[in-house]
């Protein structure tokens, strides 16, 4: 869809001018539009760059749930999107196109592979799919996604309950760091559910339907920040 990258830079930008300008007043939607397109703008061009959306109809229904629904998560998207191609990253056409995501080569942090509503930075063919589940949970949950990820943080940070369930055999809680990187990232429930995915794709549905990992069975750590589905690859 030719006109996606231009519609979605301009839905960016107006919905967060109206936002800026309901708080703050007109001289808030002026400045608020004009932050939102160093953003948006980067955005509507990457997506006309790879060609996001198909012309069919499951391209219109993906742009038109990431610029409605799954809005903020689009912007958080745009935002992560313009940081990477300031730090000099490159757009993977062929990984991305008419896929509803926008693919980065280079890897937001280093050794692991990152989603922001549709954007993904550093994905290889191992992880892909882990990462598309990302993207489908941002559109399926749409405004409540980064929230409910944060309160599931919180809670299981002060509250782990996870450790009951936890491989500890496989993923050691040995200190403070490991506590979080090897706990409470791989049981907040966008990583858990993600997971399960993995499971199934690599030892079919009984065993993603136990949830658990299969005694000698390939070992891929996932850590995950608050807003992110961040993935060593």
């Amino acid at each position: 869809m030719y006109w996606a990258g231009v519609a979605s830079a301009g839905i960016q930008v107006g919905a967060v001018s109206a936002a800026a300008g309901w708080l703050l007043g007109p001289v808030g939607a002026v400045a608020g539009g004009a932050l939102a397109a160093l953003a948006a703008v980067p955005y509507g061009w990457a997506v006309q760059r790879v060609r996001a959306y198909p012309a069919t109809p499951r391209g219109v229904g993906l742009f038109a749930a990431d610029h409605s629904w799954s809005l903020v998560n689009t912007i958080a998207g745009a935002a992560f999107l313009s940081v990477n191609l300031a730090r000099g990253h490159r757009l993977d056409p062929l990984a991305c196109r008419h896929r509803g995501r926008i693919n980065i080569f280079e890897q937001a942090i280093r050794g692991y592979a990152t989603t922001v509503g549709n954007v993904v930075a550093g994905a290889n063919a191992r992880c892909e799919r882990h990462e598309d589940v990302h993207v489908r949970q941002a559109r399926l949950f749409g405004p409540l996604y980064m929230p409910l990820i944060a309160v599931n943080y919180v809670l299981f940070s002060v509250l782990p309950v996870w450790w009951l369930v936890h491989d500890h055999a496989g993923y050691p809680i040995t200190g403070p760091g490991r506590y979080f990187t090897h706990g409470v990232y791989h049981h907040v429930w966008h990583e858990a559910w993600a997971y399960r995915r993995d499971v199934h794709d690599r030892h079919g549905p009984r065993a993603a339907g136990r949830a658990a990992r299969p005694p000698g069975a390939a070992r891929t750590p996932i850590v995950t920040q608050a807003t992110l589905g961040t993935d060593k690859t």
